[in-house]
């Protein structure tokens, strides 16, 4: 471990090297790290939350989601739109009907972990 000076920071500055050197062998692309911050981003909106624990119970169309929600259905459109652009959710074509669901498990359980997260006591 080194030490270095910093006054505007603490007393002394100490690195763990062996840590470092750890996480720097599993650090991942930039790129993906930039679209897990995208993907956090897209449900940090209530509303885009909002739909996607619904979608976590049901595949459900636009009418449906803007029914259960009580937001208008082109409202909902350009949130879904949003989420089928970060590969939250996917649909599927029936006839003239579209029904959105999770684009997979990982989304599923991301959402349930996070519920989790905000239901425990603190």
């Amino acid at each position: 471990m080194k030490q270095v000076n910093a006054t505007d920071t603490c007393d002394f500055y100490l690195v763990n090297e062996e840590a470092v050197q750890r996480v720097r062998r599993a650090w991942v692309p930039e790129e993906q790290l930039i679209r897990l911050a995208e993907t956090f981003k897209a449900l940090g909106d209530p509303t885009r939350a909002r739909i996607l624990f619904a979608l976590s119970q049901a595949e459900l169309c636009v009418c449906d989601l803007s029914s259960l929600l009580d937001v208008s259905p082109s409202a909902v459109s350009h949130q879904l739109r949003l989420l089928r652009q970060q590969r939250l959710v996917k649909y599927r074509r029936e006839g003239r009907m579209a029904f959105y669901s999770l684009d997979d498990d990982h989304i599923r359980h991301l959402l349930a972990e996070g519920l989790r997260h905000v239901q425990e006591e603190a």
